[in-house]
């Protein structure tokens, strides 16, 4: 069966092992999620779950999500994806679904997020480059660098990394491990640092690289 839940990042802390050493964690408050929806392989082709998080009033939800919540008679949520599994049996619309019912201490995690937004940043920021020298009459301190050849071919390559809008991209941390689970809060304590600010939406999946 596949692990996955919707969460919200609460923040970063640290507890300690038994052997007394600090253990850097981010705590997530993972669930309760609802089932809004079940698409089955007859008719739409493949099979999913589509999981809503978090109470959102019904006057904040476009039309057609207001119509879904009150179809299936659950309380309107703010978040709504979908999970591909083969397992949909196992679900029932309209079911809570806690992140002490999927994971376990120790289970590996794959979480994404939405980076944080930084604006537009020049390249030593955005990509970590070198600066230019700051003495002996140098006016290039922090500015992109050479942009190619001149006459041939008289033109910047693709992929050319130049200064931009920098964060708010969709990133995954692979591997993580649940160190703790408060299954009366609804809260997984997973080791390392997650996307995303304070407050924002993770998608939590059991990892693809199990094993490795």
């Amino acid at each position: 069966m596949k692990k996955f839940i919707l969460g919200k990042k609460i923040g970063m802390t640290q507890i300690f092992t038994e052997d007394s050493l600090a253990v850097p964690v981010t705590v997530i408050q993972a669930g309760p999620c609802a089932v809004v929806q079940k698409k089955t392989m007859e008719n739409d082709g493949y099979t999913a779950i589509k999981l809503g998080f978090e109470e959102v009033q019904e006057k904040k939800l476009n039309k057609p999500d207001k119509g879904l919540f009150t179809k299936i008679n659950v309380p309107s949520k703010r978040y709504l994806r979908e999970f591909r599994t083969d397992d949909i049996d196992k679900y029932d619309v309209g079911q809570e679904v806690k992140a002490a019912d999927m994971f376990s201490e120790g289970d590996s995690i794959d979480v994404s997020g939405i980076s944080k937004g930084k604006g537009f940043a020049g390249v030593i920021k955005r990509y970590g480059k070198h600066r230019g020298p700051e003495t002996h009459g140098s006016k290039y301190h922090r500015r992109v660098g050479s942009m190619g050849a001149g006459t041939s071919p008289g033109r910047v390559f693709k992929g050319k990394k130049q200064p931009g809008h920098m964060g708010v991209d969709k990133i995954t941390i692979q591997n993580l491990k649940v160190v703790k689970i408060d299954s009366d809060r609804n809260l997984l304590l997973v080791k390392g640092a997650v996307p995303g600010p304070k407050g924002g939406l993770v998608v939590i999946k059991e990892t693809v690289k199990s094993g490795k």
